[in-house]
């Protein structure tokens, strides 16, 4: 049979089930959310309709609100959810596809509901529990051969939308076709990526993520080591979240850190490390005072504001349990890691140095690899899905044994056995058999070390999937420099790929980009410029190097900014015109010249969480590398010729306002609202599809005969446009939210966008514009104001509103 979900049915209104209707929801997919019945209705509410759906009412409403968003277009996507209750819309689950159980971890319950769902299900619907700690086949012995056979476990992670892992748990009698589509189905069309799980306590990520968690608490108690001590080891320099260890549990929540520790230690009565999932005492005072972190504004870390409305950050003193003020923490090796330049060396100079920090993340660490290594095969049975649940469900960068890896294997077996710790004996075979790695590349293709059959066994991707880094191992890469790669993807296609920090736009990347057109008209069939930049979400490109051009301003070389810029437009523009299909592969960050670089492409495939917005009015420019025009054309192109010139003004303002208020989508749903995507490109759930579908739609324009668009005049507004500018800027002002020096720049956008001293509704050609924004841009930087911009946002991150 051919199997679609069409419509799914979420049982539950809490976090987890409203994150998952909305999920669903921003995928296309109808969606019946149903929760209990209030227990205390009055007698004139009970056959309130309101009353009775007052539960999952405020759990929709909870999900519609959430910030950062859950759906990912908020004002279509709810549509596609209806809400209900358990008693009167029950039978809404008749024509569901899929049903998901994400009621309360009570086994009784959670068998009573699955009862009823089997009471009105289609034959051959799936259903599936969110649960982490009840054994699935508890939960279904009791039900038909049928059900069971189409039941499984499907465990998302909290937030749903932005937390990549989905672990998938077979069930005893699951029919391996439920469990294919079921993978396929989460990876391509919700974007996940997909862990195969044994039906164990808390599965994979939570028993591995708790159990480190709770045993660096009881060393740092041990150790005599603070809390700051302990995030900022254990933060971006070992390749863990900025949140670290103490942030993240104040995110999470300590009680449901607690509520996992607890019922994990309960269940794993034969694990060898059963008191690592202990929580210190302190920690259990913190749970019993209702110190439970974000949810309480206070956990091991909280604000409090002064008189003066001074922002104070303190943090929690395990010995004494009261809260002092936070200091900034120095640590011989954590000067050392931050001089270091890539990962691996980072957490070396950590874990090797002579400090008692470094004593006490050594300690972490090899607990956590030893445990990691000691659940093979209990939890899974191999270390790759040990890795991307850590990765997907913590946001690591590196997976234990990445990390184990990345440090040396018998480098740290060597320290482990000379200080007494129990090496795992699938870890001492690996490393008799040969074998110095647990992960290797050959020719292009990864392997893994197989620690339950030995051996090195190949890592199953899907065939859609291309891999940037392994083409490059493979010896795929035709041209490259510090900036930027061209990489051969097959078929004649190549992939223009950006590589300076955070995929910057300067000098090198640019020249870059026009070499690669060269060699590809002569050698290929089309382009694709994306790259993939770990992390989430990721960057893109995050603009232009202002580093580059503020120098130059400074030293008062504003011919050579303009030269700069010509040669950023003209490579722009020769892929909008190149004889060959140029696609985009946006995601994540993709703001000012990264936005520009993909308005000039023939088609856009998009990730679909896109930051994307032509934002360069924040430090006090507007985009000059084609943006204010090619965003234009992209409105002016969407009507049909036969609408009159007049009608045109109803599209400056979108265009005038994107760029004037720095606007950027939250999603690459928003951004096709906005404009920046248009109806015909696409978006993709799951990033690590992006190159491949982008490469698949170069071939599919060369197939139906491409041809290049042909430059014709733009239609431009005139001095009319600079008028309605200026009516907007005038409210806004007067409402304060733009600043005088706001005003000044927008104005200025406004008179490049409508074609300088053009007429009114006439045409001008592309190099009007383009001459228009250069000229525009080299002047706003002779502007103290706009420097003080740029060297804000370049020290802090952040934009100066003066």
């Amino acid at each position: 049979m051919v199997r679609r979900i069409k419509k799914a049915g979420v049982l539950g209104s809490g976090v987890m089930g409203g994150g998952i209707a909305a999920l669903l929801a921003s995928a296309g997919i109808r969606v019946v959310l149903l929760d209990i019945v209030p227990f205390d209705l009055k007698d004139e509410e009970k056959n309130d309709p309101a009353a009775r759906n007052r539960i999952v009412k405020a759990g929709f409403d909870a999900a519609v609100k959430s910030r950062p968003a859950l759906f990912m277009d908020p004002k279509k996507d709810p549509d596609l959810v209806k809400i209900g209750n358990f008693e009167d819309d029950w039978n809404e689950l008749a024509d569901c596809d899929w049903i998901v159980e994400v009621v309360v971890e009570n086994l009784e319950i959670k068998k009573q509901v699955l009862a009823n769902v089997e009471k009105v299900r289609k034959p051959d619907t799936i259903v599936s529990s969110n649960t982490s700690g009840i054994p699935l086949e508890s939960m279904s012995e009791h039900l038909p051969p049928e059900f069971r056979q189409h039941f499984m476990g499907t465990h998302f992670f909290n937030p749903v939308r932005y937390m990549k892992l989905l672990e998938l748990i077979p069930g005893k009698e699951t029919k391996k076709e439920v469990l294919d589509f079921m993978a396929d189905f989460g990876e391509r069309m919700l974007g996940k990526g997909i862990v195969w799980a044994k039906d164990t306590p808390n599965f994979i990520g939570n028993r591995i993520g708790v159990q480190g968690m709770v045993k660096a608490m009881q060393l740092m108690v041990e150790d005599g080591i603070s809390i700051p001590e302990v995030d900022a080891l254990f933060g971006p320099l070992m390749g863990r979240p900025k949140t670290a260890m103490f942030k993240t549990a104040d995110l999470v929540g300590l009680d449901t850190l607690g509520h996992v520790a607890k019922n994990t230690y309960e269940l794993v009565t034969e694990d060898e490390a059963r008191d690592a999932f202990v929580l210190p005492e302190f920690v259990e005072k913190m749970i019993e005072n209702k110190q439970l972190g974000n949810k309480t504004q206070g956990g091991f870390y909280k604000k409090e504001i002064t008189p003066e409305w001074k922002t104070i950050r303190k943090v929690i003193n395990p010995a004494t349990g009261e809260y002092e003020e936070l200091t900034k923490i120095e640590a011989p090796c954590i000067e050392a890691a931050k001089k270091a330049t890539s990962l691996p060396e980072k957490m070396q100079t950590i874990l090797f140095g002579d400090d008692k920090l470094s004593q006490y993340a050594w300690k972490v660490s090899a607990n956590g690899w030893i445990y990691a290594a000691n659940r093979i095969p209990e939890i899974s049975d191999n270390i790759v899905e040990i890795d991307n649940a850590m990765k997907w469900g913590y946001n690591f960068s590196m997976g234990p044994f990445e990390s184990w890896d990345a440090v040396g294997v018998q480098k740290v077996v060597d320290r482990m056995e000379k200080e007494g710790y129990a090496v795992p004996e699938n870890v001492k075979k690996m490393l008799a058999s040969g074998a110095t790695s647990f992960y290797k590349t050959e020719q292009g293709k990864d392997y893994y070390y197989d620690l339950v059959e030995g051996g090195y066994k190949p890592i199953e991707t899907s065939p859609a999937i291309i891999s940037l880094r392994a083409l490059k191992q493979a010896g795929q890469t035709v041209k490259e420099n510090a900036s930027a790669s061209l990489i051969d993807l097959g078929d004649g296609v190549f992939c223009i790929e950006f590589h300076t920090k955070m995929n910057a736009i300067n000098k090198e990347l640019v020249e870059s980009m026009g070499e690669a057109m060269e060699y590809v008209e002569k050698n290929g069939v089309g382009v694709v410029i994306g790259n993939q930049a770990p992390g989430f979400p990721g960057a893109f490109s995050a603009g232009g190097d202002l580093a580059f051009m503020s120098g130059l301003a400074k030293e008062g070389k504003f011919s050579e900014i303009d030269s700069f810029l010509a040669m950023a437009q003209s490579g722009i523009q020769a892929a909008k015109y190149a004889p060959f299909p140029v696609v985009a592969a946006p995601f994540g960050m993709t703001l000012g010249g990264g936005c520009e670089v993909c308005l000039g492409a023939d088609k856009i495939v998009a990730h679909a969480e896109l930051f994307m917005g032509l934002v360069e009015i924040g430090v006090g420019l507007l985009p000059a590398g084609g943006g204010c025009m090619n965003l234009w054309k992209r409105f002016v192109q969407s009507v049909p010729e036969c609408v009159k010139p007049t009608n045109w003004a109803d599209m400056f303002l979108p265009v005038f306002m994107a760029i004037a208020t720095a606007k950027y989508s939250n999603s690459a749903a928003e951004a096709r609202k906005n404009g920046f995507l248009a109806p015909t490109d696409r978006i993709v759930m799951n990033r690590d599809y992006l190159i491949g579908e982008a490469k698949k739609e170069v071939l599919r324009m060369v197939e139906d005969g491409y041809t290049p668009p042909v430059k014709r005049p733009i239609p431009v507004m005139g001095q009319c446009a600079q008028g309605m500018a200026e009516a907007e800027l005038f409210n806004m002002q007067s409402g304060g939210y733009v600043s005088e020096y706001d005003v000044f720049l927008a104005k200025r956008i406004a008179y490049v966008i409508g074609g300088g001293d053009a007429r009114d509704f006439s045409k001008v050609d592309e190099d009007v514009i383009l001459t228009l924004e250069r000229e525009a841009f080299v002047d706003f930087f002779r502007e103290k104001k706009t420097l003080e911009r740029v060297e804000h946002m370049l020290t802090t991150g952040k934009p100066l509103r003066n």
